[in-house]
């Protein structure tokens, strides 16, 4: 196995190193010292904790085989944000390492096999053909590809009208050709999640499944969401924005829930507050609290858990979702993941 493979493990060659290695997994995840779970588990946790998957195993086979041991505890997982996240932290260090081996040729040129370049993973995605260089630092990108890979992307540079369209081709800078590369392994690594999971490997598995859910519960939940639909809110958000609409002044446990799955959200103080402007202090009392848990960069805590709103009587009106779920937020995303895109959008404007 290369070192290579070991970098970028999502190439279509180190999937293939692994196969021609004849690599039992089921058999490998039920060794009890196995480095290569405990390195996937890093890598999950490090996604969670960090947007990276950790410091590499020193070595190379424990590394790439912790790869699609990582894909596998995701999937057991199977929460919808922690896929999302885990696919950004492998893209994201999957870049970190393309810029060290393009940026810092000398070193790396003695490193054998280890070393990516622009050509390699622009021919990895099937790319060459629609990217061509016209100088040191600019680029070319057919139109088509242009669009699928910058469609996630935010801001309004990544518009095709804010471009100087011509002939099929979209300009773009080096930094801007990273960033659709990135989207690119982003797409790569989260193709087929969650997997379909055998059951030997599942419960060889449980321990480091366990470990994970213990982590992702005891961190605080951050999302990204492109609208704010209240309509997929979970029951009991549901419930406190009714009883705001009905006049009622809403207690602390009750102000504090809604206040900070609003700005967990990404909410502006503002705007959470027009959203809770049913009773006569509600607006203002949700905006102070918004303004002081944290901002929409970073959002100081995240709301209760399911087990804290009921403890807190506020857990009511459940429905089937919320027996598989154990927080807001997660009923909120898993809602979203559900509705058609469209369908979000139109509700959002409602």
């Amino acid at each position: 196995m290369k070192r290579l493979h070991a970098r970028y493990p999502f190439l279509d060659s180190a999937r293939e190193a692994v196969e021609t290695a004849e690599v039992d997994l089921a058999e490998l995840v039920l060794r009890e010292d196995s480095a290569a779970v405990d390195r996937a588990v890093e890598r999950v946790d490090a996604a969670l904790a960090e947007d990276s998957v950790g410091q590499p195993h020193r070595r190379t086979r424990v590394e790439l085989l912790s790869y699609p041991i990582a894909r596998v505890l995701v999937s057991l997982v199977d929460e919808p944000m922690l896929q999302r996240k885990y696919a950004h932290a492998e893209a994201a260090t999957a870049r970190e390492r393309f810029e060290a081996d393009v940026d810092d040729d000398a070193e790396l040129k003695s490193a054998s096999g280890g070393r990516m370049t622009t050509e390699r993973l622009l021919a990895e995605f099937d790319l060459a053909d629609d990217v061509r260089s016209i100088d040191d630092d600019r680029y070319l990108v057919a139109v088509g590809p242009y669009l699928r890979l910058s469609g996630g992307l935010d801001g309004e540079e990544w518009r095709l009208a804010t471009r100087a369209l011509r002939d099929g081709e979209v300009p773009v800078d080096e930094a801007e050709l990273r960033e659709l590369l990135e989207a690119a392994i982003r797409e790569r690594v989260a193709d087929g999640l969650p997997l379909s999971v055998p059951e030997p490997i599942a419960e060889g598995l449980a321990d480091a499944v366990e470990r994970i859910e213990d982590s992702l519960a005891d961190r605080e939940l951050r999302h990204d969401f492109d609208a704010v639909v209240p309509s997929l809110f979970p029951p009991c958000v549901r419930a406190l924005l009714e009883r705001i609409d009905d006049g009622e002044s809403l207690d602390e446990p009750g102000r504090f829930a809604l206040t900070a799955f609003l700005t967990s959200l990404g909410m502006a103080p503002d705007a959470a507050a027009d959203l809770a402007a049913g009773a006569a202090d509600a607006g203002e009392s949700v905006r102070y609290q918004a303004a002081h848990l944290g901002d929409e960069e970073d959002p100081g805590y995240a709301p209760p858990s399911c087990a804290s709103m009921a403890e807190y009587g506020l857990c009511v009106d459940k429905d089937e979702l919320c027996e598989e779920i154990d927080h807001p937020i997660t009923y909120y995303d898993r809602r979203l993941d559900d509705a058609d895109g469209a369908d979000a959008a139109a509700a959002a404007n409602e």
